[in-house]
């Protein structure tokens, strides 16, 4: 089903990540970490859908996308970053892409933090967020998202990992077969992957081969 909302606000996070608010429908929910097909009500791209993580809560009286942009790309994000308070946006169904099941490692790679802030937003209110830890990839320190905040909920448990920047003040490095033998105390824990394609299969694929499991979700850029 097809639900028209108006946005309320639109907000920087990063360099190249808005946040987008939302009106809500009555009656709309859905479970922490799933996401929705979005597209922008305006001639020529209603039918241009894309999938997108909720990074609000059901208790929020409003829709919240954490979403990255991608000028250059001539497609949706490009015309997302151009939205202003009072356009308005299609969002669906709700659908499961991420679901928590129980503490483990989180593993995020760039925009693939989203699943996961609706997730540990959602513990952080019920007092359950300790036990989990969080891998979050980057290409650079100022590409993290919502690090205070991630800091805030998770503590010395939010690891953040920079791939192209070498004065960087986090570890750089990649999350590959070493970084994982060496940061994992226990491969029978829960694994949660998200991020893109390339990132997603080769940490699925050394996890397997290491004798853990993921939930594992590839994001396409957009």
């Amino acid at each position: 089903m097809d639900h028209i909302v108006r946005i309320q606000s639109v907000g920087n996070v990063t360099h190249n990540v808005k946040r987008f608010r939302t009106d809500k429908p009555s009656g709309y929910s859905f479970t922490p970490g799933h996401a929705t097909e979005v597209s922008i009500n305006k001639e020529g791209w209603k039918d241009e859908k894309r999938p997108f993580t909720f990074t609000s809560l059901n208790q929020d009286p409003f829709l919240e996308f954490t979403i990255k942009i991608y000028p250059d790309h001539n497609g949706v994000t490009e015309q997302l970053g151009k939205l202003q308070p009072g356009d308005e946006l299609i969002v669906r169904d709700t659908w499961g892409a991420i679901e928590y099941k129980g503490p483990g490692y989180i593993i995020a790679g760039g925009a693939g933090i989203t699943p996961y802030l609706a997730i540990l937003r959602e513990l952080q209110r019920e007092g359950e967020v300790k036990n989990n830890t969080l891998f979050f990839a980057n290409k650079t320190d100022k590409d993290i998202i919502l690090q205070d905040e991630l800091d805030a909920m998770l503590g010395e448990n939010a690891k953040y990992i920079i791939t192209d920047q070498e004065d960087t003040d986090y570890i750089n490095a990649y999350i590959d077969k070493d970084f994982l033998i060496n940061n994992v105390e226990d491969f029978d824990s829960r694994f949660y992957v998200c991020g893109p394609p390339e990132m997603t299969k080769q940490i699925s694929e050394i996890l397997n081969e290491l004798g853990a499991s993921s939930n594992a979700v590839q994001l396409d850029d957009q």
